[in-house]
């Protein structure tokens, strides 16, 4: 059988099957079973497909992900985010859109402690939306900044999308970790900027309202209290992969003991917060893994036909600048993102994706971390954003999924841009990591 043709075969059989409501994982493994018992020698096949499930899931490198998940459980459960979130509040005075900015802000912190977009929404949207609904805020500058803020906590460490996407994509994880630290900040300067310029020329979107003044005392108190120990944090994620102290693996594990550590010096780890923290790992940490285990063998059945090497020569040999077929590959990853969820886009392009990406050239820890920043946009693109989902659930029926999807927009925009500037000065992405021990 020609390798375009088994190409075809395979991915059409997995979005079929996705798309006919199969869960994502058993539509990996029913295309990975047929596939092996086409291609790799039919019972002896089934053999090595088994073989392989145990060495997909048995990667140390891959320790961080539910590492990470349980950092952003224990500091949803715990409660910490609104604090967090109340001790920014006390420094920004009288700016414009100022609660529009605490989001944004409140946003890149909690990116810092948490890895997952849809607690970063959750926490944002229950602690500032309804003040900014008092305070007469309209959706584009409450909703807006939320939505566009969220996201971040895929682009910052620690973020579970991030290993997964660097182990599919075969870059060091380390280094990707550090990698998208300026980007993840780049977005996050671009969604300032824009909500300053757009408040500054249209007041009524965020009206101003008299603060009451803090002393500079209580300000620092809560900056000690509740901002410094972010850096902790911090700290022990990416400060010590950056100076080559720990691997990823081992960064995840003082991370997560640092914000078990932060929750009991809180006074908010207790046996429920703990069950609760360890029941939500335990459930997505699952979930991903069986995908991992369909999609790595769906990865070697790519490969071993020859469909991937066949279609980066082909790619190659296209009269097209090599840019040009890296900007087509990330329109594919935002039109899919309307209609699927990140992590089987990540495992049905990897295959095809990566043989590209190094016929051509380019770095593949610099397409990486542009692509992540593609599937973090995924987050905001309608009909199937989760950040959009989320905070349906908390809005409920008071605004309609039409108007955040206009709210978004402008935010969704601040992350294009940002990509396309680090598609054009790959230094951005590429300096940090270059920097490490």
């Amino acid at each position: 059988m020609e390798w375009w043709l088994i190409l075809v075969v395979m991915l059409g059989g997995v979005v079929l099957l996705m798309f006919a409501g199969m869960p994502v994982a058993f539509a990996f493994l029913i295309v990975d079973i047929a596939g092996a018992l086409l291609w790799w020698g039919g019972s002896s096949g089934l053999n090595q497909l088994i073989t392989n499930v145990f060495r997909s899931v048995g990667s140390f490198t891959l320790l961080p992900v539910p590492l990470f998940i349980l950092m952003g459980e224990v500091l949803f459960e715990s409660g910490m985010g609104p604090k967090l979130i109340d001790a920014l509040d006390k420094w920004l005075g009288r700016l414009p859109g100022r609660l529009s900015l605490e989001a944004v802000a409140g946003g890149t912190l909690l990116a810092s402690l948490c890895g997952d977009t849809m607690s970063s929404v959750a926490v944002l949207s229950s602690t500032l939306l309804p003040e900014m609904q008092k305070r007469g805020y309209q959706n584009s500058m409450s909703c807006g900044p939320i939505l566009g803020a969220g996201p971040l906590a895929v682009m910052i460490p620690p973020t579970a999308m991030g290993v997964f996407l660097a182990w599919v994509f075969k870059v060091s994880i380390g280094r990707f970790l550090i990698a998208i630290i300026i980007p993840g900040l780049l977005i996050a300067v671009f969604c300032v900027a824009y909500i300053l310029i757009r408040c500054k020329l249209q007041p009524h979107l965020a009206p101003p309202y008299t603060v009451p003044p803090v002393s500079l005392g209580r300000k620092l108190a809560a900056t000690v209290r509740y901002i410094l120990p972010t850096g902790l944090i911090i700290f022990l994620v990416t400060g010590v992969i950056f100076l080559g102290v720990a691997t990823a693996s081992e960064a995840a594990a003082t991370g997560a003991l640092g914000t078990f550590l932060l929750a009991a010096a809180y006074g908010k780890l207790n046996w429920n917060t703990v069950k609760k923290s360890v029941n939500g790992t335990l459930r997505i940490s699952a979930m991903l893994f069986m995908i991992i285990v369909g999609a790595f063998i769906f990865g070697q059945l790519i490969t071993f036909s020859g469909a991937a090497e066949g279609l980066a020569e082909l790619i190659v040999r296209l009269p097209v600048p090599p840019i040009a077929v890296i900007i087509a590959m990330l329109a594919i990853g935002a039109l899919l993102g309307m209609f699927m969820s990140q992590y089987p886009i990540i495992l049905i392009t990897a295959p095809i994706f990566i043989p590209v990406v190094q016929a051509l050239g380019f770095n593949p820890l610099w397409f990486a971390v542009i692509f992540l920043i593609n599937m973090e946009m995924a987050n905001l693109t309608p009909p199937f954003g989760y950040a959009l989902f989320t905070m349906q659930t908390i809005v409920g029926r008071d605004i309609p999924i039409e108007e955040l999807w206009k709210a978004g927009g402008p935010f969704l925009a601040c992350h294009g841009v940002a990509m396309a500037l680090i598609v054009a000065f790959p230094a951005l992405a590429l300096w940090l990591p270059g920097m490490m021990r």
